[in-house]
């Protein structure tokens, strides 16, 4: 499998069903613009692979970051008790990293067979939410918070593919603080008995960038936030969802 990185100065209609956004040439001209209220453009890279599309850029100035990632630090209230942990093959662990949810009103989310219920949101997630969406096109009504103190704490690898999540609309993850190490790895090809020989896709999260997991990505690909032991640095990340609520989305 060849896995490889392209340059886009874009996001493509496909990226916004319901929105076109400006769409610029190679020689920087501008083309049809049929909605430019949330039109946001910012320098986008495609990461592309066997079912796997995502779309990565630098959103917010180191500046900007900077000041997100502290105003996150005094508004965020991180979860305790049963929501702290996780079921893993029957068994409970402590979660390795500090976890909160966000969202619309009465909006809940399951996972690890855990239900959490979304607290309303903040200035700062809310701002963050409009950024998104004036960049992507795509509306988003909860957000999960994973706070990582240092390079110890981690994330295993895992699909966000649960029953709630609208699967046309991709998963928005946003990440402040230190930089660190994602992976993905093709459900194939995982384990000792792996049915096929596919190289895993290795990307860096900078601070301020936004990483977009456009369908079919959480079908066909596992991904993770491994142990970085030289990491001293703690790293937030808020990854932007649509659930679909009543059957609508």
């Amino acid at each position: 499998m060849e896995t490889f990185v392209k340059k886009r100065s874009f996001i493509s209609e496909a990226r916004s069903p319901q929105k076109k956004i400006k769409l610029e040439s190679d020689e920087g001209v501008e083309q049809d613009e049929e909605d430019e209220e949330f039109s946001h453009p910012v320098p986008w890279q495609k990461i592309e692979a066997e079912g796997l599309d995502c779309d990565y850029a630098l959103l917010f100035s180191k500046e900007e970051a900077d000041n997100l990632f502290k105003q996150l630090e005094e508004e965020v209230v991180y979860s305790t008790g049963e929501e702290a942990k996780v079921q893993v093959f029957g068994k409970v662990y402590d979660i390795p990293r500090k976890q909160a949810t966000y969202g619309d009103a009465g909006l809940t989310y399951t996972y690890s067979r855990v239900t959490r219920l979304a607290n309303s949101w903040t200035p700062t997630l809310k701002y963050i939410r409009d950024a998104v969406t004036k960049t992507t096109g795509q509306a988003f009504n909860f957000v999960l918070v994973n706070r990582y103190k240092d390079g110890q704490d981690h994330m295993g690898e895992h699909r966000d593919d649960e029953k709630e999540l609208d699967p046309l609309c991709p998963i928005a993850s946003v990440s402040l603080g230190a930089p660190r190490d994602f992976i993905f790895r093709h459900r194939d090809a995982r384990g000792k008995r792996s049915l096929r020989q596919i190289e895993p896709v290795k990307l860096e999260l900078a601070h301020g960038s936004l990483l977009l997991m456009n369908s079919p990505t959480n079908t066909f690909w596992y991904h993770s936030l491994p142990v970085r032991k030289k990491s001293s640095l703690p790293r937030i990340n808020l990854t932007f969802r649509r659930i679909v609520v009543d059957g609508k989305k």
